[in-house]
């Protein structure tokens, strides 16, 4: 039996949404903007509104949070009252306080929560979580990731500029996904450090971010979350004992997306190379969904709530410890 979907916010993501809904009915949409409600409901023949209570007391099973991050908790919360399954964007919230009130209300319910990190589906983070959980190529030693981009004109006019609606600058927005994805090979950080900084943009939150994190175990992760990346990027290297994984690009304006495994060999020198090309379709979206819908009919646990607690309260830490360390 399909599921009815309610998308609240029809902006970009909204609209990646619709389009990833793996066979499901999308019956509503809403945005404040009524030209976006209209233009995508018009697009699936479905109900619009300018009034997010309007989908969650409707019929819907899932509602889709798609807003600004200042709506992404008020909006989950009065869904999961209503009984309702969501799908929240990342990062979650704007701040650990915020997250802990979604986390509290879902306790002890069937409800299920998921968080909008649809990086952990694409190809090539697929593709290196299978090769070293093989164990071919020894425990993970380091992590070193960056990611960025250089805006657009106005970028320091919209929503992610203003501190009180975005909760935070890059670190925030890009560096989530960034922290989200050590998290998936090395597990939880106990550490953090960093400095955020304002190079260029003139806006009251950062447009660039540098930490460094640590496990119990000892490993580090070193990333830089840029909005000043005049060239778009994404690069995230693993290095094992015995071997380096690359993973390169997203597709699209990241460049073509792809693994690159540096095998060291027994007389170590130059590294034997395998490289992995994923030049496809960004299927990302569509394959995170699908796991919410499995999750919802097997009644699995999903652990994104936690883990985008666990990404939030990691990313506070680092904004604490840059503000003591000025």
């Amino acid at each position: 039996m399909k599921l009815k979907i309610g998308i609240i916010g029809c902006g970009l993501i909204g609209g990646k949404r619709a389009r990833a809904l793996a066979g499901q009915e999308l019956i509503m949409v809403c945005d404040t903007n009524l030209d976006l409600a209209q233009k995508l409901a018009n697009e699936y023949g479905c109900k619009y509104s300018t009034d997010f209570h309007e989908v969650v007391k409707s019929d819907v099973d899932i509602v889709i949070i798609s807003t600004s991050n200042n709506m992404l908790i008020p909006v989950a919360l009065e869904a999961v009252n209503a009984g309702k399954h969501v799908l929240i964007e990342k990062p979650g919230a704007r701040n650990p306080v915020e997250m802990k009130q979604l986390v509290d209300a879902v306790r002890g319910t069937d409800i299920k929560i998921k968080v909008g990190f649809n990086h952990r589906y694409h190809p090539a983070i697929i593709k290196a979580k299978e090769i070293i959980d093989t164990g071919a190529y020894g425990d993970i030693m380091f992590i070193r990731a960056r990611y960025g981009h250089g805006g657009r004109i106005g970028y320091d006019k919209e929503w992610r500029a203003k501190k009180a609606v975005s909760g935070g600058g890059e670190l925030l927005d890009q560096g989530c996904h960034l922290i989200n994805l050590g998290n998936m090979f090395l597990g939880d950080f106990s550490k953090a450090i960093g400095f955020t900084q304002k190079y260029f943009w003139d806006m009251e939150v950062e447009d660039n971010g540098f930490a460094l994190l640590k496990t119990p175990q000892g490993q580090v992760m070193q990333m830089h979350a840029s909005w000043t990346d005049w060239k778009n990027i994404f690069s995230f290297e693993i290095m094992c004992r015995n071997a380096k994984l690359e993973i390169s690009g997203l597709g699209r304006s990241y460049g073509v997306e792809t693994l690159t495994v540096y095998k060291m060999k027994p007389e170590m020198g130059p590294p034997d190379k395998e490289v992995f090309t994923f030049d496809g379709d960004d299927k990302s979206w569509e394959l995170e969904f699908a796991d919410f819908l499995d999750a919802i009919r097997t009644n699995r646990k999903l652990p994104d709530l936690d883990n985008a607690y666990s990404v939030m309260k990691t990313i506070y830490e680092i904004y604490t410890w840059d503000e003591k360390n000025e």
